[in-house]
């Protein structure tokens, strides 16, 4: 063995440069990766609990409607917020509020006749609290972990919520079918109160100077900044297609089925963290890649055609099969779209930037879900998810086209990335002044 092969391997694991250096980094990961677990029970057991109840794939798809509202309010007006107020205050007040709706859906379980209404009101509210804390979380990252470390902790952060996402919905599966649907919803408080548990130690993260108070005037100016940065447009445009003509998990349990294969439904919804968490083991690579415009549109129609490919397959080994190379190429184009979000936004405006891009990796499999389950109820559920990853492919290729900036950035040479650059290097020149 020649001595590039060790080197080699270990250029293909995660870099562990931002979980060493920084402490407020590993509270906040190990919090999100336990949250992350209960809220995959959840995830699961809401949908089989309405389609127990309703038995239709409609009402399932409208899970996404009621959510869509509070997703696009809140996080909007949470990215103000997260730019004008204390970060971690946001996070752990929204996290505490997560636990409060998982006691409710406990409690509605528990009933000897469960009603179908609190759990959109739940759906609802929750979707309004992930609103308002993703863009105080997403914009602390830069914070906590130096500018060079930021794809790693991209990395890191998806390799944390993949191993919830397997963990939790294959678990979920075998709780929901034979412990009752009552344990997932008690497994989730119980992960939300440990998660504000190992919040509270970390250091507050104050506005910026510079940050604007939350108000409309602000968030239209967070918005003119992303319309003038049409390779950001680029990313939020492409996810935006690929979550809402291709995201098949609203019609899962009925292709589940479909395929006489109702056991495989937990491993259904697993498959596509399954894949992200594979990519997200051995992303050493990303770091070595400087075109992260041109691997999101690949990635993004590859993850079109795989899901395509899964719709028409009709054995359940090769669906889940094809969910999980899905689920890897949507990794890979997250990866590189937070990258280039943390490497290109100046501070002042990370927070409101946090909450459109919130909304585009949010509306996207929000509204996914209704056009699935819609498609289902009218054409069919195998049709509803081959014609999604055949139209998502489609349209991928023609925002590829439209937007040449995005397939032309490149994080040596590109002036916003070296301006954030320069802005954390003088802040850090500050810093270590004082000290």
């Amino acid at each position: 063995m020649t001595a590039e092969a060790p080197a080699r391997r270990r250029s293909l694991l995660p870099d562990l440069a931002p979980w060493r250096a920084s402490r407020d980094f590993r509270l906040l990961w190990i919090s999100g990766a336990i949250s992350n677990f209960g809220s995959f029970l959840t995830f699961v057991a809401l949908p089989v609990q309405i389609k127990e109840l309703t038995g239709s794939a409609a009402a399932v798809g409208a899970i996404g409607a009621v959510e869509l509202i509070p997703l696009i309010v809140f996080g909007l007006y949470g990215g103000a917020l997260a730019d004008a107020l204390d970060k971690r205050g946001l996070i752990v007040w929204s996290e505490a509020g997560q636990g409060v709706l998982s006691a409710v859906l406990l409690v509605n379980a528990l009933l000897p006749e469960p009603a179908v209404w609190p759990l959109y009101l739940v759906a609802a509210l929750s979707s309004a609290l992930v609103s308002v804390q993703r863009p105080a979380l997403d914009s602390l990252w830069p914070r906590i972990v130096a500018h060079e470390h930021l794809p790693a902790a991209a990395s890191l952060n998806s390799l944390r919520w993949t191993a919830g996402g397997v963990a939790g919905p294959a678990l979920a599966g075998v709780v929901v079918a034979y412990a009752g649907l009552g344990w997932a919803y008690a497994a989730d408080l119980v992960t939300f109160a440990v998660s504000v548990v190992l919040i509270l130690p970390i250091a507050s993260s104050p506005a910026a100077r510079e940050a604007a108070k939350p108000s409309l005037r602000a968030i239209a100016e967070g918005a003119r900044y992303a319309w003038s940065r049409k390779e950001l447009l680029g990313t939020y445009a492409v996810d935006l297609a690929a979550m809402f003509l291709a995201m098949p998990l609203a019609v899962l349990p009925f292709l589940a089925d479909e395929l006489d294969a109702e056991w495989a439904l937990g491993l259904m919804y697993a498959a596509v963290p399954l894949g992200s968490l594979l990519v997200s083991v051995v992303s050493g690579w990303t770091a070595r890649i400087h075109r992260h415009g041109r691997m999101v549109v690949l990635a993004a129609a590859l993850w079109g055609v795989s899901i395509a490919a899964a719709g028409t397959s009709r054995n359940v080994w090769l669906v889940l099969l094809f969910l999980t190379v899905a689920g890897g190429c949507d990794m890979v184009s997250g990866i590189f779209r937070g990258v280039m979000w943390n490497q290109t936004i100046p501070d002042e405006l990370r927070g409101r930037l946090a909450g459109i891009e919130l909304l585009s990796y949010s509306v996207g499999p929000t509204l996914g879900q209704v056009r699935s389950g819609g498609f289902a109820a009218w054409w069919g559920v195998r049709a509803s998810v081959w014609s999604g990853g055949l139209l998502c492919a489609g349209a991928v290729g023609l925002l590829a086209l439209c937007l040449p900036k995005l397939m032309t950035y490149d994080a040596r040479t590109d002036e916003h990335a070296a301006r954030v650059r320069e802005q954390r290097a003088a802040a850090a020149g500050s810093a270590g002044t004082r000290a």
